[in-house]
């Protein structure tokens, strides 16, 4: 981990280094000087004043900057010998060296000892960043089919519901066992299921973790199809949660850990965008069995609607695949590197990577930079980790947030409850199944650019763009019920309030699924430092799925006390608080390394909503007026900041 610039003396930022003359953006390197591009002027008046002087440019630096090429091979020799890796050491010089450039992309040319065939290899990956080897993309598969498992478990309920509350004679009355019933799984998911996932992740790896949390979807599915009471039921759900739990928290990290940085964001957002085709199976399923009466029949008297067992006990499909292909899927290198099992590392890497240069260099350079941290974390444990250094604690608010606006952004009511809501709204009940299977395949098809945007346009643009039609999206469909609703009773309902109604849900589902669809896992994933991610990433999805189970046990009392239009508006008022959370408070994580992100989040709350709320002007002048300013200088900018061995030294002087 580099050092950064810190302002005002703050404790909680990594002291200035020597090679560091000042705040400014101008940063004198061992190696060499770089300057970045001056402070903007904004050419017309009114001036905004020196307080754009005043922002610092956080530095994310190389541990192997300032390194001379001998100093980096005499290191890699080292750590060959150590590892056990002497039969790769040729390679391993060579990805050094590149890694000592890692972060200047077109560097390696001026490397010798980098043989023309390496170096067409390097360019590819720059300019063809998707040709990559197959079994990345067969991990990617496998990701995607956990995602799977996890949609069609969240939403096969949508329409089940409909038929077993009748079945077990649960009223409308009834609010709270109807809520309990469909967030039972997210309740488990919170107490339990997410924080299994460390012990699980430490002895069964990531993919042993995903094979028993679909073992445990697998058995559930069945269980609930069988189950003969709502009680029975209701602990079947609960079951289900300690594969939600798991699942959710291990998958998005194996994607990261696995994946170059540069299709990083895009393989993880495939999570989201996964689970919404599982997602949008599960409507499929209740509309494909709504008329299935088979082995008993339907009947009235006593209460027995058999759809909504087939609807539960088809998701048991996908996870039955998925555990079929973990078997033939590498484990996470960056695991094995956790366990000190550095051939294996180095192998699952080759597996990964275009060429085993690209392996060595990846390997070496996450093995430099876990090496600082390890040194800075030595002795100190995860709890108090956890929650009293900076860079973990701003990556555990950041992870807070995105995941606890996937559910106030009010996504989940429509995935629980739009059957029951467009009931509500004057649908007949196939009528109902139907449109809410067309909510589906909405939230799958708009997740689909997010591959795209959420490594180009990044994290943070994508929700400051997203949160505000979200919030607009939610105060229509609310108003639309003020509409009159018509005869239903008879027959002849108002076709213009459905119609606003299904409207406003669904470009709700649009809005969503590009932004804050992909991104919450995708983040979260990638936000915590290696040696608290599983501890992390447990309290990201304990999080997502606490508020999960808190927003479908209170929607039906929710609706009842406030009626439609309060508790859409409830939550549309959460989305427009989001953006302003997101544009003062949120960092950008696109396009960096794991590593690299240790900087990102070592920049304190304070400094980085006074470096946003001093950019306002310039967005004013660049967007509102259109006029013609210089680029405003950038909060994080890559470079140097002295010598790993004085690194080293400063991070054990301060232990």
């Amino acid at each position: 981990m580099s050092d950064i610039p810190s302002h005002n003396n703050n404790p909680g930022l990594l002291e200035k280094p020597p090679s560091i003359q000042s705040d400014s953006a101008t940063v004198t390197n061992d190696a060499k000087k770089s300057t970045t591009p001056p402070v903007a002027r904004y050419g017309e008046d009114p001036r905004f004043g020196p307080e754009h002087i005043e922002i610092s440019t956080s530095m994310l630096s190389n541990p192997l900057d300032g390194m001379s090429p001998e100093e980096v091979i005499k290191d890699v020799d080292s750590f060959v010998e150590a590892k056990g890796l002497t039969e790769h050491r040729d390679i391993f010089r060579r990805g050094a060296l590149l890694a000592r450039v890692a972060q200047k992309p077109e560097a390696f040319e001026d490397i010798a000892e980098i043989p023309e065939d390496e170096k067409q290899i390097l360019r590819e990956e720059i300019t063809h960043r998707w040709k990559q080897p197959f079994m990345l993309y067969f991990l990617a598969v496998l990701c995607a089919g956990s995602a799977i498992v996890q949609g069609m478990d969240q939403t096969a309920v949508n329409g089940a519901q409909q038929f077993y509350f009748d079945e077990f004679e649960i009223g409308p009355e009834r609010v709270y066992i109807r809520g309990l019933l469909n967030g039972a799984p997210y309740l488990c998911s919170c107490l339990i299921g997410c924080w299994t996932n460390a012990p699980l992740n430490r002895y069964f790896g990531r993919r042993g973790t995903i094979f028993i949390s679909c073992f445990i979807s697998f058995a559930s599915s069945f269980w609930m199809a069988a189950a003969n009471s709502w009680w029975n039921l209701l602990i079947a759900r609960f079951a289900l949660g300690l594969a939600v739990g798991a699942k959710s928290s291990t998958t998005p990290v194996y994607s990261a850990e696995s994946s170059p940085k540069a299709i990083r964001g895009a393989l993880g957002c495939q999570w989201q965008m996964w689970t919404a085709f599982g997602i949008m199976l599960g409507f499929v399923a209740s509309v494909a069995f709504q008329n299935v009466t088979a082995p008993v029949g339907q009947s009235f008297d006593p209460p027995r609607f058999p759809q909504w067992r087939w609807m539960l006990a088809s998701t048991a499909i996908p996870p039955m695949i998925v555990m079929v292909q973990v078997f033939f899927c590498p484990e996470s290198p960056r695991w094995y590197m956790e366990k000190g099992k550095f051939d294996k590392a180095f192998r699952s890497f080759t597996r990964l990577r275009n060429h085993p240069v690209l392996a060595s260099r990846d390997m070496y350079y996450a093995y430099k930079m876990l090496e600082v941290e390890q040194v800075q974390r030595q002795g100190k444990s995860l709890v108090s980790e956890f929650f009293t250094v900076r860079r973990n604690r701003r990556a555990a608010q950041s992870s807070f947030f995105v995941m606890f606006m996937q559910q106030f952004c009010g996504v989940n009511v429509i995935a629980y409850y739009s059957t029951q809501i467009f009931l509500d709204a004057g649908f007949g009940p196939s009528q109902a199944l139907l449109v809410s299977m067309g909510t589906g395949i909405v939230n799958w098809l708009f997740a689909i650019p997010a591959i795209y945007t959420i490594d180009t346009f990044g994290r943070r643009n994508l929700l400051l763009l997203t949160f505000p039609l979200l919030g607009l999206c939610l105060f229509f469909t609310g108003f639309s019920f003020y509409m009159p609703q018509g005869d239903v009773a008879g027959g002849e309902m108002n076709t213009g309030r459905v119609a606003m109604i299904a409207t406003g849900i669904y470009l709700f589902m649009a809005a969503y699924s590009p932004g804050e669809g992909p991104v919450p896992f995708t983040y979260s994933a990638e936000a915590f430092p290696l040696y608290i991610r599983d501890v992390g990433m447990s309290f990201a999805t304990a999080t997502c799925w606490g508020f999960n189970f808190i927003l479908s046990f209170t929607w039906p009392a929710l609706v009842n006390a406030f009626t439609p239009q309060g508790a859409f508006s409830w939550y549309a008022a959460w989305n427009f608080f989001a953006f302003f959370y997101t544009y003062f408070f949120l960092p950008e994580t696109k396009n960096l390394t794991l590593e690299e992100l240790d900087i990102v989040f070592s920049i304190g709350n304070r400094e980085h909503a006074l470096y946003y709320k001093n950019k306002l002007p310039w967005y004013f002048q660049k967007y509102i007026l259109r006029k013609q300013v210089e680029d405003y200088p950038p909060l994080y900018q890559l470079g140097g900041a002295g010598r790993m061995s004085e690194k080293l030294e400063r991070s054990r002087s301060r232990h």
